[in-house]
């Protein structure tokens, strides 16, 4: 918790004024007992203040007088803004990205492992269902509920630049359009963005991307690329146009189709790029890439609580998922900055079992399988008589 600082945290709440009616129960404890839940995974309000108030006195290294009760949390999970923990997750996703990007230029850090220099994003969706008899709030189809996490994941480090939940019903394109990025970048997605207006503005303002095109999807073929002999699962490297029509004017979008064998499954990709200079082999290696934003979700649906909620409420649910994004934030950066090979699976695991522990945490990371320090006897602190 000390890579939170307590300044920083203060100051959101006083701008989202969350403690304007609190009554003894601070934002810190709240926030407190929702990590304890991320990290400790547990399943109800009960299991969450009875876990801290086994804790005795270690509670007040937290800034913690006492456990909070259960009325008290359910409470302020309900009322509290949750946008205070959005905002937090941001103000630590810039000052985690920032000191990644200058350890990268100081030759100390890991940027992705391509060739070219340009920033390299990866983009998705992953829906997570509710009961909509429970969370009414949440409308997803006729009999279902759900929520959806957006996300931009950064490859210098994997750590997520961008996150935005909304409910079932929202397109990833609707999101998609209302995200700004830097000329240069190469952003990679799926077909659940297909937008060639979309498409047109991103390469108007510079912005590189890689994606696939659906199999009818209609378009004329100008000249086809030289493959290099070693390039033998490319199929095809064509450059086209996709039609004008009345989204991309007359002279329509010129982009690169590429067709890729992949051999474990048998079958043939189709990628689209308007990136006119990486070669197709690399187009191909950074889709495949792409799956790092599909471990991303994987990894937070199954080693923390976002499936199964502790309160109801449309700020409950959200309170809770911007948490567990918190937590998966601070995994990958202690995952960044540790020289053991840590997966998050492991990593997780053994924070488990070492919350309450007193231990350095830089040194447990390097090497968690030392032991601690031997403790000074008492027969060491003996004067000699003379």
């Amino acid at each position: 918790m000390a890579l939170i600082p307590r300044v920083e945290f203060a100051t959101l709440v006083g701008e989202h004024k969350a403690e304007r009616h609190a009554r003894g129960f601070t934002c810190w404890a709240q926030f407190l007992a929702m990590m304890f839940c991320q990290f400790g995974r547990a399943n109800s309000l009960r299991e969450i203040c009875g876990g801290l108030a086994t804790c005795e006195g270690k509670l007040r290294h937290l800034g913690l007088s006492d456990a909070p009760k259960r009325s008290t949390l359910a409470y302020a999970n309900e009322h509290r803004p949750w946008e205070l923990y959005r905002d937090l997750f941001y103000t630590l996703q810039r000052r985690f990205t920032a000191e990644a990007a200058g350890a990268v230029k100081k030759g100390t850090g890991r940027a992705h492992h391509f060739r070219f220099k340009n920033k390299l994003l990866s983009m998705d969706a992953s829906t997570i269902a509710l009961t909509l008899s429970v969370f009414d709030w949440a409308h997803y189809q006729r009999a279902k509920g759900a929520v959806k996490l957006h996300m931009v994941l950064d490859h210098d480090g994997y750590l997520p630049s961008y996150a935005v939940i909304t409910t079932g019903k929202t397109h990833d394109i609707k999101v998609a359009r209302g995200i700004k990025f830097d000329a240069g970048t190469v952003v990679v997605f799926d077909k659940g963005y297909l937008d060639y207006k979309w498409w047109q503005q991103l390469d108007q303002q510079g912005v590189f991307f890689v994606s696939r095109l659906k199999k009818d999807a209609k378009f004329t073929v100008i000249q086809d690329r030289d493959i290099p002999p070693t390039q033998k699962h490319i199929l095809k490297d064509q450059e086209i146009v996709l039609p004008g029509w009345r989204q991309l004017g007359k002279q329509g979008l010129a982009l690169r189709r590429i067709e890729v064998w992949l051999e474990d499954q048998q079958e043939v990709l189709v990628l689209v790029t308007n990136h006119p200079r990486l070669a197709a082999s690399t187009i191909a290696a950074v889709y495949k890439d792409r799956w790092q934003i599909e471990t991303f979700f994987k990894c937070i649906k199954q080693l923390l609580k976002v499936k199964t909620f502790v309160g109801t409420s449309q700020a409950a649910v959200m309170t809770q998922i911007w948490t567990a994004l918190i937590v998966m934030l601070l995994l990958r950066w202690l995952r960044l900055k540790s020289t053991y090979g840590w997966s998050l699976s492991n990593l997780i695991a053994m924070l488990r079992m070492q919350l309450f522990v007193y231990r350095d945490l830089w040194t447990w990371l390097n090497n968690p399988f030392e032991g601690p320090p031997q403790l000074v006897t008492s027969k060491q602190f003996l004067l000699p008589l003379t």
